[in-house]
């Protein structure tokens, strides 16, 4: 027989759990540390179903010395008595049976944002051992699993008068990259659902310290209380957000928005707690009726003439900070990854909320009003100086794709998806570049010094920057309102800074460009930053890299005993020469990149908004909170 045969015996059916522990990937993203995160999220998530159900008013998330987590709510508790199907007890059920759920049409939730049902089970597959205690029915009832199997059935134990559910579980490190749990990461994440569920009250604990750290998320003004910390570090254009609400049969909206002096804008949409963040149905109703309805206004009050054009929505949404989010009982989410909401009721049903509450604050508030209405003006005259600026640098052969920067060194392959450009710092390091490259895929473009922060500045004064403009240039994507994907030149946008402060700063500057003016670029997975090595041993003709002290320090451990060798630290990639440059940093099959993502577009937004904004205290703040997580630094 063929050995490529394919018969019956060759299918493979994964019984109960093993799917996941096969393809871990398919439910939670990745085996990283966002994979990792993500447990406790659908832990967190189950007990947040409860609570927008009026069940449940208090979540305690812990992280233990040993890297467990504990999630406690108080809401209903896992069902405990016999699911007739299965005769097992629903706790059981729930944790062993993918899609076991009560959000599946039956009455446990009117509202939920776990629904594809994998939640428990999914964190039960992928974790050595969880542990579950269910207060319900008058008494505490517990149960234990290993990797996803029961040990055992559930026990009744001890009387009891409350209710809620506790999991304890240990994630799988045979399954995980890393099972070391970020405080900052998990925070960011209670934080932004406690904004989003009006008074529940989330509580963060930290106990691999010393003296355990603690931080409570709780908030009487919900998504008006989010803006507000959204704007905290900004200047505000009105005092306090403007918040409407209202509930009809398509569901539950709330939206609040303020203005701030600033040129970006920051508009977050949420559907039962889920960040969208392609957007979606309830987003074009915001949208839409924000720019109509400013437009409506400037033209009543004679701030818009006849002769006029009409404000763009880009326009209006310059310094502008929202939060929009839905609650419905059926929402139809466009992919498993749940990013983009497609219920077509909830785009009229937003607009006419919006339409409605805008126009009755905006007449009712005259003063703020107005503020709000120049800036969307002087938003536009900037927007057409801007454009201006880009028709006569086209015409000087400055922006166009046909022209590109002098200081480019192309790639032969012209295909997009094959290729990369570095963007270097420095023309020392450029030069190594260019000699060190493959001419067929790998474009340089050398940078000089550090370029404009346009975290300070509109996109008028960033178009003036040459070092912007080439960039500009050379990826082909044009930005703001002209701003197309498809036109990108290459696949790979790879940063190359020096390992030190100034490098760090200049990379800063260089993703502050991509996240405020090509964010598609980010999304898209298009943006990486190179990993230099810190280190050189060498022993004889023979030497090793080393990318940071930990792997310094296990080299250094692997040399026999009596060895001599030399340490070099290099402080800037000028110090590499091509070869060393191709086989460290630019050579695909050795190299290490990491790409960079938006999986916290809050996080994201308070990192861009405190290291690179008008302020200086947020960043004292930062360097006092991390100065003792500072690997090197360059004196």
């Amino acid at each position: 027989m063929s050995e490529s045969s394919y018969s019956g015996k060759d299918i493979q059916v994964l019984e109960g759990l093993e799917a996941v522990r096969k393809r871990p990937g398919m439910y939670i993203g990745s085996t990283g540390p966002k994979g990792l995160h993500h447990l406790v999220y659908e832990l967190v998530d189950n007990s947040v179903d409860e609570a927008l159900a009026g069940h449940c008013s208090c979540i305690d998330v812990i992280i233990h010395p040993d890297n467990a987590v504990t999630v406690i709510d108080n809401g209903r508790g896992i069902p405990v008595d016999n699911v007739p199907k299965y005769r097992k007890s629903g706790v059981e059920v729930a944790l062993t049976i993918l899609h076991a759920g009560g959000k599946f049409g039956g009455s446990g939730y009117k509202v939920s944002g776990g629904l594809h049902g994998v939640g428990v089970s999914v964190v039960n597959a992928l974790s050595s051992r969880l542990e579950i205690e269910v207060k319900r029915d008058g008494h505490v009832w517990e149960m234990a699993f290993e990797r996803g199997k029961a040990l055992g059935t559930l026990q009744k134990g001890a009387k009891s008068k409350a209710t809620g559910t506790t999991v304890k579980f240990w994630a799988d490190p045979d399954v995980f990259e890393t099972t070391e749990y970020s405080w900052d990461t998990l925070a960011s994440h209670m934080r932004e659902t406690a904004f989003l569920n009006k008074n529940l009250k989330i509580t963060l604990t930290d106990e691999r310290e010393l003296d355990p750290r603690r931080e409570e998320f709780r908030y009487a003004g919900g998504i008006v209380d989010f803006v507000k910390y959204l704007n905290d570090k900004k200047e505000a254009l009105h005092s306090k957000p403007i918040y409407f609400e209202a509930e009809g049969a398509e569901g539950i909206a709330e939206v609040a928005l303020q203005w701030n002096t600033g040129y970006s804008e920051t508009v977050l949409a949420f559907a039962n707690n889920i960040n969208t963040h392609e957007g979606g149905t309830h987003l074009e109703g915001f949208k839409n009726a924000l720019t109509r309805t400013i437009n409506d206004y400037s033209r009543r009050q004679g701030i818009l003439k006849e002769k006029d054009d009409n404000l763009s929505g880009e326009d209006i949404r310059e310094g502008l900070t929202a939060v929009i989010s839905v609650k419905l009982t059926d929402p139809q989410f466009e992919g498993q990854t749940k990013t983009k909401l497609g219920n077509t009721e909830m785009r009229s049903f937003v607009q006419a909320i919006v339409t409605t509450g805008l126009a009755e604050y905006l007449e009712e508030h005259p003063k703020p009003a107005r503020s709000i209405v120049m800036k969307s003006s002087q938003a536009a005259k900037a927007r057409a100086a801007a454009r201006k600026a880009r028709e006569l640098t086209r015409r000087k052969g400055l922006l166009e794709s046909s022209t590109l920067p002098g200081k480019l060194a192309d790639c032969s392959v012209k295909e997009a998806a094959l290729t990369e450009i570095y963007l270097v710092e420095g023309d020392s390091a450029g030069g190594s570049a260019k000699q060190a490259r493959d001419r067929s895929f790998q474009a340089i473009l050398p940078l000089r010094g550090k370029i404009l922060n346009v975290e300070k500045a509109g996109i008028n004064r960033a178009l003036s920057s040459e070092e912007i403009q080439a960039m500009i240039t050379a990826l082909g994507t044009s930005i703001a309102e002209e701003f197309d994907l498809s036109q990108a030149r290459y696949h790979k946008v790879i940063i190359m800074t020096d390992a030190d402060v100034d490098g760090a700063h200049i990379r800063c500057l260089i993703l502050t460009f991509f996240y405020r003016f090509m964010r598609e670029m980010i999304d898209a997975g298009y943006i990486y930053i190179a990993q230099p090595p810190l280190y050189k041993i060498s022993m004889g003709k023979k030497h090793e890299y080393a990318y940071n002290d930990r792997q310094l320090q296990q080299a250094l451990a692997r040399l026999p005993e009596g060895t001599k060798y030399s340490l070099q630290r290099y402080k800037g990639l000028g110090e590499m020469n091509p070869e060393q440059l191709w086989e460290t940093t630019m050579d695909p099959e050795r190299r290490t990149l990491l790409q960079v993502t938006l999986d916290d577009a809050l996080a994201a937004e308070e990192a861009f908004v405190d290291l690179m904004g008008d302020q200086v205290e947020p960043r004292k703040l930062f360097i006092q909170r991390h100065a003792k997580n500072v690997r090197f630094l360059d004196v």
